[in-house]
């Protein structure tokens, strides 16, 4: 698959109300003092070109998006000089008459000026219209178009280079998808009563340019639109390891609240059996709506999945998905453990959220252990489970 193909897979990105506000209301405020009665942005393209912005004093059959040929219309001869930029009655050029759009619209009076942006390309027109002839118009109110064109292509070119950005971000993203990444490694989590691997948590790793975090990819990803593609992606590749880990373990894996919402995760989990799956939440997930997210979750929860609270204890969003959510597990964050032995504060919070999980029914996960005097003092606490580089780095099956 090409690049080509692969952004055909991706819709370019929207502009957001306030970015396409800033240029209607340049377009508003022109037409206004023109006193005309339809202004418009139209950005040429390889062979036709689209009308990306369109202000109308009363019902034109005219809209953001609509597309017409290179040859309709007036923009062409425009900037090719073939038409003046100012027409105060097109009854009286013939050329204007020529075009099937002055008699269709119908178009009196009209006012072309081309949109360059700052490297010297043409994007493409800002023009106005009226029904009507206006013989009060003149060449200063084509200068102030210019003008006005010029604040236009200021805007566009930041909304083009957003463009950019999120078609580059896809791209990468699709990129990485194709070549089926990402990898899976698993991370041993440890019963402390009897120092058996009781489960797995499976961490995703990316080999693709540039070099970044898991989670800038997955951030990345969800920026454009393709969060829960590689969301699942990654979760079925985990899914395909469970079958070679020992049967009395658990797979943990890691989901965004969005994935669990879309309904979509019922299909990747429907035929791997329930009671071996942890669904971890994160800190950093933000939730909008808790009562959606439990009834999304309940289907799942019905079925056997469990699910975990990852970073307890990194902030105040873990204590809200905790108090909330209601989890079967909850990840004692890594800013807890790590020198909990010579820390009160870090063993006073460890101690209360261990005793919360007892009194809840909840399951302790302590995460991020590294020594042993650590693991001693996390079990003299009395949390459950553990994991961290002192019991077992994150590996390829």
């Amino acid at each position: 698959m090409t690049a080509n193909n692969l952004m055909d897979l991706v819709a370019l990105k929207p502009l957001s109300a306030t970015e396409a506000g800033c240029v209607d209301r340049v377009l508003r405020a022109m037409r206004i003092h023109l006193g005309m009665d339809v202004a418009f942005v139209s950005h040429f393209r390889r062979i036709d070109r689209v009308f990306t912005h369109v202000d109308s004093a009363s019902s034109v059959p005219l809209s953001p998006g609509d597309v017409l040929e290179m040859s309709a219309g007036y923009c062409r001869g425009v900037v090719s000089g073939e038409l003046p930029g100012l027409i105060r009655d097109t009854g009286q050029l013939p050329a204007a008459m020529a075009v099937p759009q002055t008699p269709g619209l119908p178009i009196g009076a009209h006012m072309s000026v081309p949109i360059h942006l700052s490297d010297g390309r043409l994007y493409g027109t800002f023009c106005c219209f009226s029904h009507a002839p206006d013989p009060g118009l003149t060449e200063r109110d084509l200068k102030m178009m210019r003008v006005f064109a010029e604040l236009i292509a200021e805007r566009l070119e930041s909304d083009l280079e957003m463009v950019r950005d999120h078609d580059d971000k896809a791209l990468r993203v699709l990129e990485v998808m194709q070549e089926q990444q990402p990898r899976v490694v698993y991370q041993p989590i440890y019963d402390l009563s009897n120092m058996r691997i009781a489960g797995w948590e499976c961490l995703s790793r990316f080999s693709g340019k540039p070099v970044r975090p898991p989670d800038v990819w997955f951030k990345e990803a969800a920026e454009v639109g393709l969060g829960k593609q590689l969301e699942c992606l990654a979760i079925g590749m985990a899914l395909a390891g469970l079958a070679r880990l020992a049967p009395d373990t658990y797979l943990s894996i890691n989901c965004s609240p969005e994935l669990v919402l879309s309904g979509e995760l019922l299909g990747v989990l429907q035929d791997y059996p329930a009671e071996r799956l942890v669904l971890e939440l994160t800190e950093h997930a933000v939730v909008q709506d808790y009562v959606s997210l439990q009834v999304a979750l309940q289907p799942l929860r019905v079925r056997g999945v469990r699910v975990a609270i990852d970073d307890a204890g990194a902030g105040y969003a873990s204590m809200r998905h905790i108090l909330q959510l209601r989890p079967d597990i909850i990840k004692l964050d890594m800013s807890l453990t790590r020198g909990i032995d010579q820390d009160f504060q870090r063993r006073a919070m460890a101690s209360a959220l261990i005793a919360f999980a007892r009194e809840t029914g909840s399951v302790i996960v302590a995460e991020g252990v590294e020594t042993e005097a650590e693991l001693a003092q996390l079990k003299r606490l009395g949390a459950a489970n553990a994991q961290g580089f002192l019991l077992g780095r994150p590996e390829p099956l």
